[in-house]
């Protein structure tokens, strides 16, 4: 009979040589420390494996341990005051690939203080991220090459994380744990704090860590079974839902999603006012004195020059000091001019609204007049094409898509992707994003008709509304043609938005080879949301080609779960 491993793999975590890997070992001495405790402060076993001591209690009804006295957990337990549990989701954001599926932790609650003053239980990897690039992060991401290590932090340093650095709008989804799991929840997080295990971006991740936390604290839930390959925050927090955890949900707008809505309530000479004003170019004071504005668009410049103020201060562009005098300045003069509206901010559609990740794909169609049929399968997790309701609109993370085609009695692998990520994120009034995408792989839209393994890096802009947006990149692709064959593409695109269930895309590519070929390739397509979880589509590619142009026109029917 195989013997489990332990998921961590700090050797401060055991207390047997081998107990790692051998349970029955780790049990026995955990027992053998605790009736002969060589110490009886904050160094006792007990004081050290609290979680352990109350579930032995409870399982083996032990009894007559020495007394020990605690005072380091003690007085973390009492700060705390957990009452209860929320699952915290950071949504996802474009300018990483560690950022676009979200991420997961919990909070502790307590009845005797605001949400802010709460506590965070956090994993995450420990490393750098402005010292990996985007391609280094995934790597390390996807093989173990991190460690993971679990904290505490205080909510509010989270939220100036999430919301207000990394410009992540938080949803929180409050669970419905009694205050004895609660407190549980808390003695295991004693005992794993600074802890370390490997990191996998795709299952021994954030999400699959709260899984234990909330497994430790009920042992009656299995959340991790439903996870066999992967583990994506947003599906955890749908398996919390389909568990009866869930009881309510808040939303947390960030402080980039507040200037965006300041912005379509200011014209560009307002919003150009509010820069002077951040840059201390134009004083507040002779904005209010000096203008004919009314008094709500004063109001809103000012509020929105407050918010930019503090936005640069957590960027790092400007210190605290200077923060602190012109952040005096805007507060003292908007302070002449009275409460006003509050600036209205649309609450977006619940995440756990969108379609599930792992999709399957049945296509039907006619390739240069000869039948085609394809069947795919994805993972994870979104594409540009399938419906923006509930995702981050422009951003597309896609990993192990599969595609195979059944022509003229054949079945070719038309396209196998190892990871595909876009951020194609639209630029504001306040917020200039550069778009890029890049992806590794193999597919058939090159000059031969063979299978090539490929790999491609783009970067430009993206402008849009809520309609819908167009946007334009500089590409650089490689491809393996009997040799490595190198390129340059420019690529236009446009994605409209109509109405709720409605999505057009289109996009036209203009490569030129090292070998002086050039290749172009156009693709439409219609995509219709027919319910959460199903789609249909209808689409067409062109695809230039040595000897014989594809012109595939196809119906697809997508299945998300």
């Amino acid at each position: 009979m195989p013997k489990e491993i332990s998921e961590v793999e700090d050797e401060r975590f055991f207390l047997a040589i081998d107990g790692r890997v051998n349970a029955s070992a780790e049990l026995n001495a955990t027992i053998y420390s605790l009736y002969h405790e060589k110490s009886f402060e904050d160094n006792a076993t007990a004081c050290l494996f609290p979680a352990r001591v109350h579930w032995l209690k409870q399982e083996l009804s032990l009894k007559n341990l020495p007394k020990v006295t605690c005072n380091n957990f003690n007085f973390l337990a009492k700060k705390m005051d957990g009452d209860s549990v929320s699952l915290i989701f950071p949504y996802m954001q474009g300018s990483s690939p560690s950022s676009m599926f979200g991420h997961t932790f919990l909070r502790i609650d307590s009845k005797s203080r605001p949400k802010m003053m709460s506590y965070a239980l956090n994993y995450a990897a420990l490393h750098e991220e402005e010292e990996d690039s985007p391609l280094v992060y995934m790597y390390k991401g996807f093989f173990g090459g991190y460690k993971g290590s679990y904290s505490m932090l205080p909510y509010y340093e989270k939220i100036k994380e999430y919301r207000d650095i990394e410009e992540r709008d938080i949803w929180e989804y409050n669970l419905n744990f009694t205050k004895e799991e609660t407190t549980q929840m808390i003695r295991h997080m004693w005992e794993v704090q600074e802890k370390n295990s490997s990191y996998y971006f795709f299952t021994q991740n954030c999400a699959y860590k709260m899984f234990w936390m909330m497994e430790v604290a009920r042992p009656s839930l299995a959340l991790r079974d439903d996870f066999n390959f992967h583990v994506i925050p947003s599906e955890s927090i749908r398996t919390s839902i389909d568990a009866g955890l869930v009881s309510s949900t808040h939303y947390r707008p960030a402080r980039s999603t507040k200037l965006v809505a300041y912005g379509k309530k200011l014209d560009h000479a307002d919003i150009d006012t509010v820069f002077k004003i951040s840059a201390d170019s134009l004083t507040p004071s002779q904005y209010v004195n000096e203008t004919n504005a009314s008094i709500q668009t004063k109001r809103y410049v000012l509020d929105a020059s407050a918010e930019f103020i503090e936005y640069d201060y957590l960027k790092k562009e400007i210190n605290a000091t200077t923060y602190k005098q012109r952040l005096h300045a805007i507060l003292i003069s908007r302070s002449q001019l009275g409460r006003g509206e509050n600036i209205e901010i649309p609450k977006p559609v619940d995440p756990m609204l969108s379609h599930r990740s792992f999709r399957l794909s049945a296509d039907v169609g006619v390739r240069n007049s000869e039948f085609i049929g394809f069947l795919g399968v994805r993972p994870a997790n979104h594409d540009i094409k399938d419906s923006d309701y509930g995702y981050l609109k422009g951003a597309q993370i896609e990993f192990m898509d599969l595609l195979f085609s059944y022509s003229k009695d054949e079945f070719k692998v038309e396209k196998a992707t190892i990871i595909s990520v876009s951020a194609l994120i639209p630029r504001s009034e306040f917020f200039k994003p550069e778009s890029w995408r890049f992806s590794v792989g193999w597919d058939r839209n090159y000059l031969t008709e063979r299978t090539d393994f490929t790999a491609n890096y783009s970067m430009g802009a993206t402008w849009g509304n809520e309609l819908g947006y167009v946007y334009v990149l500089a590409d650089v692709f490689a491809y393996m043609d009997k040799r490595p064959t190198i390129g340059l593409g420019v690529v236009g695109g446009a994605v409209f938005n109509q109405g709720r269930d409605f999505k057009a895309n289109m996009e036209v590519t203009q490569r030129i080879y090292e070998t002086r070929d050039t290749q172009l390739l156009f693709s439409a397509s219609e995509h219709y949301r027919s319910s959460q979880n199903t789609a249909l589509s209808i689409s067409y590619d062109y695809v230039e080609k040595n000897e014989i142009d594809w012109n595939t026109f196809k119906l697809s029917f997508d299945y998300f779960f």
